[in-house]
């Protein structure tokens, strides 16, 4: 039977108070839900970046407006602006602020606990560990089932992953049919997140696969650029169904047991160089007793 849970944002969990916004939270289960009270004149860019730092908000946000009314400015230039009973999702790559003379209210459960967004200061380039992941033998399923039902099974993977995303404190960058991006800031929670996925996509009857690559990328308008993407989706590519292949490097910084990795060896064509390959399995944990 499913644990029955409630909790008030009257008494939250947490709070955090920056210049001009006010965020109470609450956690039910891996899910948080918080309340944020945008003040007359707050903007992230103004109010936040300088403590945050980056360019843009990177935090990916679904929620509802309470009261009052906000508005975000994408990187591409687009201004979305939303009122009373409006439902969101914002992409990562934004500029929000809030609009008229009376506090923006909203409801989220997505976005709160990477708030804080990439941690990069003025700065463009960045040491990230990287995160690629997508499903195994996908064209193969989806001529099986139909495009209908495969949008419905492919939109329900992909709630999974950001939800396991923020769980371990992942950072979407992009998506691209099943295939997500995002970055962390250990290789730690990019394999504990990876492993997640995986065990999300078998309880959906799907097989995912996995690359995990560390290295210095360039942050562009909300996307990752440099060889260490390329690496990573590499290493994806020569994933077989419920493989996390990761780099040496990865290997070196994870702080893991050696017995924790298989050599796969080096590369199957001239594409991806001299990168050599390991596949990433935890340690079982102790039965009890």
């Amino acid at each position: 039977m499913a644990e029955f849970r409630a909790k008030s944002l009257r008494t939250p969990d947490d709070s955090v108070s920056m210049p001009g916004i006010q965020v109470d939270l609450v956690d039910i289960g891996d899910l948080t839900v918080g309340r944020t009270v945008h003040q007359p004149g707050w903007r992230w860019s103004t109010h936040a970046r300088p403590v945050v730092g980056g360019e843009w908000c990177q935090s990916r946000h679904v929620g509802v407006v309470v009261s009052g009314r906000c508005g975000v400015r994408l990187a591409d230039g687009t201004a979305l602006e939303f009122g009373p009973d409006d439902v969101y999702e914002i992409p990562p790559g934004h500029d929000g602020y809030t609009i008229g003379h009376e506090p923006c209210v909203v409801l989220e459960w997505t976005g709160l606990r990477s708030f804080t967004g990439f941690r990069a200061g003025a700065q463009s380039r960045v040491l990230a560990t990287l995160l690629y992941t997508d499903l195994a033998d996908a064209v193969a399923l989806a001529t099986r089932l139909g495009d209908a039902a495969w949008r419905e099974r492919l939109s329900g993977h992909l709630e999974a992953v950001r939800a396991e995303l923020e769980r371990h404190q992942g950072h979407e960058v992009k998506t691209v049919g099943g295939a997500v991006l995002a970055t962390f800031d250990a290789p730690a929670h990019a394999l504990r997140c990876a492993e997640a996925i995986q065990r999300a996509a078998g309880a959906a009857g799907l097989q995912a696969r996995a690359g995990v690559q560390v290295g210095e990328v360039e942050l562009v308008a909300g996307d990752v650029r440099g060889v260490a993407v390329h690496e990573a989706e590499r290493l994806m590519e020569r994933a077989g169904a419920g493989d996390i292949l990761v780099s040496e490097t990865t290997r070196a910084l994870a702080r893991e047991p050696a017995s924790a990795f298989e050599d796969r060896g080096g590369p199957t064509d001239d594409e991806t160089g001299t990168l050599r390959a390991y596949a990433y399995r935890s340690a079982p944990t102790p039965e009890a007793g």
